[in-house]
């Protein structure tokens, strides 16, 4: 296990899911996902470990994975803010929504956690709703089965139909996580939110997410 690095952070980018190879490739786990994706742009691994997350620190960016389960997400986030001595709104929260279709992407500069339960911890733990987060869509595309079992939905991987979506989609949150750094949450905002070309426009936007 490397050390930990006491180096000064403007931001951190935190990626939500479940710890365990089970885990590995599974819808719930696109925020550690995009997460991953960003170290490898950067020649890094998440092999640091601190307030129970995995991190790479990449000069005044600390990107990171909690080795907590989804709804204990907030103790990893409240810890590194202070540690870090970050301000909220410089935390990028990534995760997955299952209210969006596969291949969008949501990014918003505050608001409710939507039935998240990852979100909710950290908005909790945080005190504040001020929290940037970038949703990514991980719903069928032409929709979830009524009866479904959202559990076990969550929790599976992607069909081989979809894997091109989903890999295309993770590099765009990666594309997205980085504006944001570099600009913004209002660029990446504009440039980002929606369906990647070519896919349908028709989504919804959950109800929760406003609140």
């Amino acid at each position: 296990m490397s050390a930990v690095d006491n180096s000064v952070a403007k931001s951190l980018v935190l990626g939500l899911g479940n710890p365990g190879p089970e885990y590995v490739a599974t819808r719930h786990n696109r925020g550690r996902d995009v997460v991953e994706e960003l170290a490898r742009r950067r020649g890094a691994e998440l092999s640091s470990m601190e307030c129970s997350t995995r991190l790479a620190v990449c000069d005044e960016v600390v990107l990171g994975a909690p080795d907590t389960f989804m709804n204990r997400s907030g103790y990893a986030a409240r810890c590194l803010m202070e540690r870090r001595e970050l301000e909220p709104q410089r935390i990028l929260v990534v995760y997955d929504d299952v209210s969006l279709p596969l291949g969008w992407l949501r990014l918003r500069k505050r608001g409710g956690p939507g039935g998240q339960k990852g979100m909710a911890s950290i908005l909790e733990c945080l005190g504040t709703d001020q929290v940037p987060r970038l949703r990514l869509g991980i719903a069928p595309v032409d929709g979830l089965e009524v009866d479904i079992d959202l559990v076990d939905f969550v929790l599976s991987g992607f069909s081989s139909q979809e894997e091109d979506v989903a890999r295309e989609q993770l590099e765009r949150a990666a594309d997205a996580c980085e504006l944001w750094l570099a600009e913004g949450v209002e660029a990446a905002m504009n440039r980002f939110n929606g369906p990647a070309p070519g896919l349908s426009d028709e989504a919804g936007v959950s109800v929760e997410e406003e609140k």
